[in-house]
């Protein structure tokens, strides 16, 4: 199982999201003119075109994505694709983009972290296929909301395909549970069960904890708050993505709540290094995490006893959280470009080669129509608890922020709740100074 194509470490994609929002934080779009060359005016779907596509893959998700380009070639003669990774690794992709831009040098399709969504647009050089997606043989209803709404950062165009879709639910130990006499876990459990239900499992005599939470700071430590967040009816920031909303009565509940649980309680393991937590949950030191698909494969390799849940909930509302990533166009001025390099990213993101593609690599399906189809029954037959991951993808209301912004964002709340989790300073304070740190690079 391959969560994330052409990472063979551990929690590998998310690892890599990771370091997609840390250079965003560092690199600059390159706001270049347009393009010194001028292609097709008027669109001939027969001539000879080469549409260039940066895949951000390596390894088996290269050579399946090569071997499907392959096959959109067969099937129509006049069309080249040019593929290729694209960068040494898939947090470089946007670094060399950005040099693309200045150089005028940059591909028509290019795999791009979700984060990196509205400083693509506002380079100037995206697509917009807004109109497009009307269209019935598309059906972009059967993308998540989160991800249709990444692939439309500004609100304003839609500048590409989801590419890759994830969501995270409530994993438990049944080893510990068993151990301790503790029922297993329902989709119906509150935060107050799981609260309850850590405080028992944790044995601090043995080193063994009833949860596990990154303290890193890192995109690690802030989305895991967001469900929090959301499910107190809260928000990440306004309407127009331009002032912080988290340091609001939800996010000092929400984070009061986590609080309590390491501070007082002292049931949660709370790990410096973002990789630790999954490493104990499946040796059978940590009874809960809350975590995604990626994990799977990890523990089946280590043979945990384990299940699956959809996060615990606030007055029944279980929302959870999802970073999609996307196929983003870009435009060439040229119509026999832009319209190829349309149709080959709805032909990749469609249900029968994404089935072949996310699905056999062990994410989840782009689409709904996918849900119940033999790729998915094959990976939960081999991976227990993907299913869970897959009906899970109904509880992703909302979309984290694709502004600019977000990247410092998630850097200024991700230390609060750390410090606060660490038992330094308070929920309501932290938050409030983490807001004004926000609010500082929003406005930019």
């Amino acid at each position: 199982m391959m969560i994330t194509p052409g990472n063979t470490a551990r929690r590998g994609r998310l690892a890599l999201r990771v370091a997609g929002l840390a250079t965003a934080a560092t690199v600059a779009i390159t706001l270049a003119g347009c393009s010194g060359s001028q292609g097709a005016s008027m669109l001939d779907t027969k001539a000879k075109v080469t549409i260039q596509v940066w895949t951000g893959q390596a390894d088996q998700a290269e050579n399946i994505i090569e071997k499907l380009g392959k096959e959109f070639e067969k099937d129509h003669p006049n069309v080249k694709i040019d593929m290729s990774p694209g960068a040494s690794s898939t947090d470089q992709l946007l670094q060399k983009l950005s040099a693309g831009f200045a150089g005028d040098q940059y591909p028509d399709v290019s795999y791009a972290f979700g984060s990196w969504a509205g400083q693509l647009e506002a380079s100037g050089r995206t697509l917009d296929i807004s109109d497009k997606i009307k269209n019935s043989d598309v059906k972009w209803d059967e993308f998540t909301e989160a991800a249709k709404e990444t692939a439309q950062p500004s609100g304003k165009k839609v500048i590409g395909f989801p590419a890759v879709v994830d969501n995270i639910g409530l994993m438990y130990n049944k080893t510990l549970f068993d151990r301790a006499g503790i029922a297993y876990p329902t989709n119906d459990w509150s935060w107050d069960d799981f609260r309850a239900a850590a405080k028992k499992l944790t044995d601090s005599a043995n080193h063994i904890y009833g949860y596990g939470y990154s303290v890193s700071g890192s995109e690690e430590t802030t989305w895991q708050f967001w469900p929090h967040l959301w499910q107190n009816g809260g928000s990440i920031v306004n309407d127009d993505q331009t002032k912080a909303e988290f340091a609001s009565d939800a996010g000092v509940k929400a984070l009061e709540f986590l609080r309590g649980m390491a501070v007082d309680d002292k049931s949660v393991f709370l790990d410096q290094t973002d990789e630790k937590f999954g490493q104990l949950f499946v040796s059978n030191r940590i009874g809960m995490i809350t975590s995604g698909p990626w994990e799977l494969s990890d523990l089946k390799t280590g043979g945990t006893s384990y299940g699956v849940v959809q996060l615990p909930g606030v007055d029944g509302d279980h929302q959870t959280v999802s970073g999609p990533d996307i196929w983003a166009l870009f435009d060439h001025h040229d119509k026999n470009r832009a319209y190829w390099a349309y149709q080959f990213a709805k032909w990749l993101t469609s249900s029968a080669q994404d089935e072949r593609f996310n699905v056999a690599l062990g994410n989840l399906p782009l689409r709904t129509s996918e849900n119940s189809s033999a790729a998915v029954e094959k990976e939960t037959s081999e991976y227990p608890g993907y299913e869970v991951f897959v009906k899970n993808s109904d509880n992703v209301k909302h979309a984290r922020p694709t502004t600019k912004g977000y990247a410092a964002l998630s850097v200024a709340i991700g230390k609060a709740i750390s410090h606060v989790l660490q038992g330094q300073g308070d929920p309501k304070s932290a938050l409030e100074q983490a807001a004004k740190t926000a609010d500082a690079q929003l406005s930019k």
